[in-house]
């Protein structure tokens, strides 16, 4: 009799605890998976890691200067940023963008930064260009790219560029 409670108790606390790890969501890139942390250097030569923003919304955008599509969208990404960076969300309180670009030349990143008005200020590069660490992560393989996070880091988008980024957020508005 013994036994059997022992085991009982041993089971119980055995399913609890898959159970328990099976509700958090996963490491990954996928839409439900949490968002691999970044760290790098930002424009400002300080370190940066994504996960500072958390409980905002956040617009993870893969971009760079010398790519024509990226600047197109970036006046959006701007317009959006300005629109919903005081918001309140159903999953995190306000809006930012954490800028990931794929510049190999430093000058040519913050002049890219200062001429399309990029002003929220999380901005990083390893300045490798098409091998950065942060693409290969993301299994980044063209520009512009971006994931919108939640609050608790877990990607609830990707790819929304134009009219789908506002309208994604408006549908995320509290």
């Amino acid at each position: 009799m013994k036994n059997r409670i022992y085991f009982l108790i041993v089971f119980t606390l055995i399913t609890s605890s898959v159970i328990a790890q099976s509700d958090k969501p996963e490491l990954g890139i996928m839409i439900g998976n949490l968002a691999p942390e970044i760290s790098g250097i930002s424009n400002t030569g300080s370190q940066m890691k994504l996960s500072e923003t958390r409980g905002k919304l956040v617009l993870i955008d893969f971009w760079a200067s010398w790519c024509g599509p990226c600047r197109h969208e970036n006046p959006n990404v701007v317009n959006a940023y300005q629109k919903y960076k005081d918001k309140k969300f159903k999953s995190g309180k306000g809006f930012t963008v954490f800028s990931v670009s794929l510049d190999r030349e430093n000058a040519a990143w913050k002049n890219g930064i200062a001429a399309d008005k990029l002003e929220w200020p999380y901005h990083v590069s390893d300045l490798k260009g098409w091998y950065s660490k942060h693409a290969a992560i993301y299994e980044v393989r063209q520009i512009p790219s971006n994931f919108l996070i939640d609050g608790m880091g877990v990607i609830i988008a990707r790819d929304l560029r134009g009219p789908a980024l506002h309208s994604f957020l408006e549908q995320q508005v509290k």
